[in-house]
Order: C-alpha cells, then structure tokens, then sequence
C-alpha cells in the first residue's frame, strides 16, 4: 500500500511473523535539491518523520494512532539518539514508534514501525562492493551461497543483499558495527513472496553475549530489490529483552 503526504510517497511493508507493519518513505539527500525544498539533512529527516507519522495516524489496528492523538503525546516531535547513536522519536514527552534511518541511492531514508517492535533500516547499493571486496570477512560461505543464487550468480548484488540485511539487524538492536562483527550475525535461508525476500537473522558467539535479545531467531528481516539497490527492513519485539 502506498500514499502520498505533503509529496512523500509512504510505502508499506508487512514482515509476517506477527509483526509490524512497517512504513518507510525516502527524499533526496542533503546536496541533491528538490525544486521548492531546502538541502539540510535533518530537514530532510525532520520532514520524512513528519509524513510518517500522518500515515500511522490513519492506519488501523495500530496501537499508535490513540496514543498520538492523546495529551501527553502532545508536543513537538524530536529524534534523540542514544550513548550507542540509535534514534528515537519523542513526541512531546513520550517515547514514540521506533524510528531509523538510512542513506543511499541519493536518497535519506527513514522507516517507523506500526507496532512496538523494534526497528532498523538500511539501503546497500550494488556498486559498493566491487570485485576485490573481503566477502569472506563479512558473510560466512552458507549465507553468500544463497544470496549468490537469490541474485543469479551476481557476487556485487548478492554482497549488497547480505550488507543491507545484517546493517538492519544491527540498526534494531541499536548498537552498530563496533559492538557486533558482520561475522556474528547468521542470515538464515530466505522466503520468497510479493518480490521480496524475508530472512531470519541470529546472533553468534560475542555478539550473542552482548545481545541476548538476538538469540531464537527473534530478528526478521524483509529485504526489497531496486534495482541494483537492496532495502532492508529488520523487527526486534521489545518483548524479547
């Protein structure tokens, strides 16, 4: 389902698995002007939250939509980020929807979550991962397998795949690369439908340690083709912690 707010296109996206949905929309990057519109980036992401939040309100079966119309999430919208830089929406003084973000295609991309989950976005260009990348520092040899196969034997899709689904995962556990190795999160074999492909992502060895919340296979992830582009869309149930 899409819909458009204030010239944002809203897209939807429904993990399965009892979670979400998601909404995700994108607008061009600080340094690639729209006519009528500034080149900030938090401009941009200010407006992106904006336009999502609107759509979450008209949405049903959403937890959301009596909270944010309620007094004590009156007030200004805010994203904070946190001592390990994940962001969260205030709305006035309540904690809002899981927020995230990301950058890639020449476009900022922010995604919010239509349930309690947890959440994290990311976009992996194809181009990025030229032949002489250190894919054997990143993926284990099962999961390249596979993703080589989900790309027809393209090795640069297939990395991007892969990057775009494991960022995610570590964007919803909010922690980055620097707290858990590429190597410690395992992507398991993927499910076809609607165009997309949805994964189930574990934790392993120290990163499992440090991320309990990762164990049983609690992440999914929903990866979209565009083009020789890949976003992916990662859900964490707060309810695993």
């Amino acid at each position: 389902m899409t819909q458009e707010h204030h010239g944002i296109t809203v897209q939807t996206m429904n993990p399965g698995q009892r979670r979400g949905p998601a909404y995700y929309a994108s607008w061009p990057r600080a340094g690639e002007p729209s006519p009528g519109h500034g080149t900030n980036r938090e401009d941009v992401r200010r407006r992106l939250v904006s336009s999502l939040l609107e759509h979450l309100v008209t949405v049903d079966r959403s937890p959301w939509p009596d909270r944010l119309s309620s007094g004590s999430a009156a007030g200004p919208q805010q994203v904070v980020r946190d001592s390990l830089g994940k962001p969260h929406l205030l709305l006035g003084e309540q904690r809002g929807p899981a927020i995230s973000f990301s950058e890639g295609g020449g476009a900022v991309w922010a995604a919010l979550c239509g349930d309690d989950s947890d959440l994290g976005i990311d976009v992996a260009e194809a181009d990025e991962f030229q032949s002489d990348y250190p894919v054997h520092r990143v993926y284990n040899a099962r999961e390249l397998q596979q993703a080589v196969r989900l790309t027809d034997g393209d090795l640069a899709r297939a990395s991007a795949l892969l990057w775009s689904v494991k960022e995610a995962v570590v964007k919803a556990l909010g922690c980055g690369f620097h707290l858990v190795a590429p190597l410690d999160i395992v992507v398991q074999p993927a499910e076809e439908g609607d165009g997309a492909y949805s994964f189930v992502a574990c934790l392993s060895r120290k990163a499992l340690e440090r991320w309990p919340r990762g164990a049983g296979g609690s992440i999914w992830v929903r990866a979209l083709p565009q083009g020789r582009m890949w976003l992916s869309l990662a859900f964490l149930s707060r309810a695993a912690v």
